[in-house]
């Protein structure tokens, strides 16, 4: 039986984060090259995007590519580039068919034109689609995202477009790249590593975090269901205590 069965559907998470490790690793394995398990990690991106539209995930945020992933070899990089185009052009049509948009944050200008005009084309193809968010982190880094957020603060402070006293943790939120997106509530990192690698250290503050040995080239939907699983055993306190919580329940 398929873990999918025991999953509570009220209790879905709306936004998911993932950091997709382990594609490297998994093609050395192999016998590859590191492209090899990039290019098949593009099988688990289609399985559980989804995987997650059918659950009804309204965000699902990928950790594709970060700021220091450009210092790896640079025919990797080169590699990951041309995947990258080839697959967003050929998963377009999919996207639109299961009424999924495209967002993308990060440094895009740091992307070559090719990427920059396949992303946009990408954009533009699927803005009128109302189900599963599907947000890709591009050449992004959270301290990269904060401390762009602190100079167009700065920026409009020294504007007279806002009140230093008036800053508030949701006037931070609104100048962050994912303002557009509620936190996520459960961040999912594969291949065994226990780190967060610099992927939204803001919006993460209360996630639930899940951690798996299993390599991303390797990972499925019943993989997915296995952390969503573990995130509906977690009680989600926020501060307060356990006994709050129920009260809270009890009152509604």
């Amino acid at each position: 039986m398929s873990l999918r069965a025991l999953i509570d559907n009220e209790r879905v998470p709306k936004h998911i984060a993932i950091i997709m490790d382990g594609n490297g690793r998994w093609a050395q394995e192999q016998g590859q090259d590191r492209l090899f398990g990039h290019f098949h990690g593009v099988a688990s991106v289609r399985d559980i995007v989804e995987g997650s539209a059918e659950l009804g995930v309204k965000y699902l945020t990928l950790y594709a590519f970060s700021t220091e992933n450009w210092d790896r070899p640079e025919q990797e990089v080169t590699g990951l580039m041309e995947l990258l185009v080839e697959t967003i052009r050929k998963e377009v049509p999919i996207l639109n068919k299961n009424n999924i948009r495209l967002h993308v944050i990060g440094e895009l200008g740091m992307l070559p034109d090719h990427a920059t005009i396949a992303l946009q084309e990408a954009f533009d193809l699927t803005a009128q689609n109302t189900g599963l968010n599907l947000v890709l982190a591009l050449s992004y880094s959270s301290r990269w995202e904060l401390v762009s957020a602190v100079k167009k603060i700065a920026e409009d402070v020294k504007t007279d477009k806002l009140d230093p006293s008036a800053i508030t943790q949701d006037t931070l939120q609104q100048y962050l790249s994912t303002s557009e997106f509620p936190d996520p509530e459960l961040m999912i990192r594969t291949s065994g590593e226990y780190r967060i690698s610099n992927f939204l250290l803001y919006q993460l503050a209360y996630a639930e975090l899940y951690f798996t040995q299993t390599r991303w080239p390797d990972f499925r939907k019943e993989n997915l269901y296995e952390a969503i699983l573990d995130f509906q055993k977690r009680e989600r306190r926020f501060g307060k205590t356990s006994s709050q919580i129920i009260e809270g329940l009890t009152n509604n």
